[in-house]
């Protein structure tokens, strides 16, 4: 088997990101909650991207491209770091966004800040913004460039090595704080994150179920399985991995990239308990969901839980 090691990799991120216990959350729940800062790789305000543009970014290194085109809505943290990343390895950055959502201040102030051009397309399919970047990319080739396509979230396989990764530095840091985690929770809002860290579970953290909340309507269970499997492949890993290993609960509320109140009260929740800022339309409808299954008493009392904190806290400035 391999191990992402394995694989060329840009270094960008600053790792490994902080993992510690949540003090007043822990009493206030009664789960011995922890935090792994991903909102802290280093890059810009942070965020789980990073993890995955590592991979894909060598990628399109090695192909020579100099052109990045990707996808998202108008205050995708993907599509910023993206644009940041692109900026470090000089590289030009076109964001094809949905005209969705806010579509001012926040991500895309970033975005002009590292030299992005970015594109709307006025549409709720994908399948239309991936049209318009392949219209894109084909006149580019036709002036010489070479561009390089990363979809949504950068959820591919090589994107999903990031947060395989990710749990080889958890395990590690887990064992230097001699704790054992019962679950890790993820907001899931492409499928990348949540495949590379239930497939990493499997591997490095046998017994740990991994949980997603998904923020967005898209059939998680199907694409998150896929993901695992084509990356189990690209791994060359004997793993088993089935629908069993999938465990995803929604919290979504009026929409794609609009905030819900549960969401916004769990942000405020957690920046008046621990001094910790998150998102409220991705990371915090995935506390949003991580809150409510505690309160149904989804985890066993006195487990401890590690949550995935995917970073986002640019959108705060544009949604509210």
């Amino acid at each position: 088997m391999k191990n992402p090691a394995d694989f060329s990799r840009v270094p960008l991120g600053v790792l490994p990101t902080p993992l510690y216990k949540l003090e007043r959350l822990s009493r206030e729940t009664g789960r011995n909650l922890y935090m792994k800062r991903d909102d802290m790789t280093g890059v810009a305000l942070g965020g789980n991207k990073v993890r995955k543009l590592e991979f894909l970014l060598a990628d399109a290194q090695e192909k020579q491209a100099d052109v990045i085109l990707t996808a998202g809505g108008p205050q995708s943290n993907h599509a910023m770091l993206t644009a940041a990343c692109a900026a470090r390895l000089n590289m030009k950055a076109i964001l094809v966004l949905k005209k969705r959502g806010v579509l001012e201040g926040g991500n895309l102030i970033l975005d002009g800040l590292y030299g992005a051009e970015v594109r709307f397309v006025d549409t709720d399919s994908y399948e239309d913004v991936y049209a318009e970047m392949e219209r894109i990319m084909q006149n580019l080739r036709a002036e010489g460039h070479t561009p390089y396509f990363i979809p949504v979230g950068g959820s591919v396989p090589l994107g999903c090595l990031g947060y395989v990764n990710c749990v080889r530095e958890i395990a590690a840091q887990a064992e230097a704080l001699g704790v054992k985690f019962g679950h890790i929770v993820s907001s899931v809002g492409s499928g990348g994150t949540y495949a590379g860290l239930t497939l990493g579970a499997k591997l490095y953290l046998p017994g740990v179920r991994s949980v997603g909340i998904g923020v967005c309507d898209a059939p998680f269970e199907k694409i998150a399985l896929e993901l695992m499997q084509e990356t189990s492949a690209l791994l060359e890993s004997d793993v088993s991995v089935g629908p069993e290993d999938i465990d995803i609960h929604f919290h979504i509320g009026p929409g794609y990239a609009q905030p819900s109140p549960e969401g916004s009260a769990a942000v405020q929740r957690l920046a008046r308990t621990e001094g910790i800022l998150a998102d409220p339309v991705y990371t915090g409808k995935g506390l949003a969901g991580f809150f409510q299954l505690l309160e149904d008493g989804y985890f066993p009392e006195g487990e401890d839980i590690l949550f995935i904190h995917t970073g986002g806290a640019g959108a705060l400035f544009a949604v509210n």
